[in-house]
């Protein structure tokens, strides 16, 4: 019950924000070019609280699930000579009216994640990692296909690639699909192919193959003998006694075998390397320091905004191929469309995690609902600046019978991908006993 209530609340918060933003982008473009503003609304439905200013109502509406913004003269059925009116301004107006919602989006997930970059957060994004094999699951495909520790991974379906991050990414959207590697090991360059697993509930792709990571700290356990060794988060563990390491089992390993004894670690920090003099604890037979590996950034301002901007293009990018995957069919449309329900367990889940890793989950979406409003669908901002475009090119509006058709054909997509959307929540989020037919 305390989950519910927690994720109800986050998924309220998160959403409304997001939305507030997307919103205002409507409303403050309106106004600077004298667009007669009647409505601001967060939420549909019936009005809980609201206010009155100049001529413009300012709402918060009973379902949280959307917003408007209604502008004067906006129906084509109610158009006038009001210079004021939506429609009697010129078109490139009206584009950069449209475009101010999702143009907002994208500004608060470019701040929203240079904030979390600056406070410091375990990312699973791994772009300065390169695409060098440094574990293979037993029994996975990755054994299957015949890597091994070290390979570098030079081509995926004849796209080169740069950095794990492409390659976890290719596998986490190839469930069941066979896909050709070139493989360099030790300068010799090979060919071989790889059919990701399908994972259960979500339908993404496991391909049971490893980045080489250098361990790096994402927590050191207070009262520990790493805090009094001054170990810090974000440190990169590059040897111990002298002995490099290139990966966290190696060190743990080593800790385990040295219980009271002195050791000597190098680590990188910032671009120092300090050497740290640490005494693991004796725990039943093995030796402990206190620290928990993760992928930990913390970047300065101008670094993290520069890195938010790379991360948020990478998304963007990301999206669009999952969403043309989609289309022709190489992916389920369930392992990458999250509805209400679950986006709300997500905020929960990411809410008591933390509130960087709610404003982390809050950029997420906000550029995402940036890219869904740009699609070319009616009703939607890119729709209606499709049909800007069109008039634009004819050099004369679309008649009011085709402008009524086309949003009605809108209406009913947007309308059956919620209905599709809840079902896949559904699915994923409600027990299989409890299903219709199950």
């Amino acid at each position: 019950m305390l989950n519910v209530l927690s994720n109800t609340a986050a998924f309220v918060f998160a959403l409304g924000v997001i939305i507030f933003v997307h919103e205002a982008g409507h409303l403050l473009m309106a106004k600077a070019f004298g667009i007669r503003v009647l409505t601001f609304s967060l939420g549909f439905g019936k009005q809980i609280w609201g206010f009155r200013r100049g001529e413009t109502d300012y709402r918060v509406a009973i379902v949280p699930l959307g917003g408007y913004v209604r502008l004067g003269g906006e129906d084509p059925s109610e158009v006038s000579d009001d210079p004021k009116d939506f429609l009697n301004k010129p078109r490139w107006q009206r584009i950069l009216v449209y475009l101010a919602g999702p143009a907002m989006n994208v500004v608060l997930a470019v701040i929203l994640i240079a904030v979390v970059l600056m406070a410091g957060i375990e990312v699973s994004s791994l772009p300065e990692i390169e695409p060098v094999v440094g574990a293979v699951a037993e029994g996975s495909p990755g054994e299957t296909a015949g890597l091994i520790r070290g390979d570098r991974i030079l081509e995926i379906d004849g796209t080169t690639i740069e950095n794990w991050d492409e390659v976890q990414f290719t596998f986490l959207t190839s469930p069941g699909n066979t896909l050709e590697l070139q493989v360099d090991r030790g300068g010799n360059v090979f060919s071989t192919q790889i059919t990701p697993a399908k994972v259960p509930k979500y339908e993404f792709g496991d391909a049971g193959v490893f980045p080489t990571v250098l361990p790096r700290i994402a927590q050191v356990l207070p009262d520990s003998p790493a805090e009094a060794a001054g170990f810090q988060r974000g440190d990169e563990i590059l040897g111990v006694d002298g002995r490099p390491l290139v990966k966290w089992e190696d060190f743990v390993a080593y800790i385990e075998d040295h219980p009271e004894q002195q050791v000597v670690v190098e680590v990188k920090r910032g671009e120092d390397s300090v050497e740290l003099s640490v005494v693991p604890r004796l725990e039943g037979d093995k030796g402990k320091i206190g620290l928990r590996p993760g992928y930990f950034q913390r970047l300065g301002p101008i670094d993290a905004l520069k890195e938010s901007v790379r991360f948020n293009w990478e998304i963007s990018r990301q999206t669009v191929q999952v969403l043309g995957k989609i289309l022709t069919g190489r992916l389920a449309a369930k392992s990458a469309l999250s509805g209400p329900i679950e986006i709300a367990a997500l905020s929960g889940a990411a809410a008591r995690s933390g509130f960087r890793h709610l404003l982390q989950l809050m950029g997420l979406i906000s550029i995402s609902i940036a890219i869904i409003n740009l699609f070319p669908i009616p009703i939607l901002d890119g729709g209606q600046i499709l049909i800007l475009l069109i008039e634009s090119l004819r050099r004369r509006d679309l008649s009011l019978k085709a402008k009524e058709r086309i949003n009605q054909v809108g209406f009913v997509l947007i309308i059956t991908l919620m209905v599709v959307v809840l079902y896949f929540d559904l699915v994923k989020n409600i027990p299989s006993g409890l299903l219709p037919g199950s």
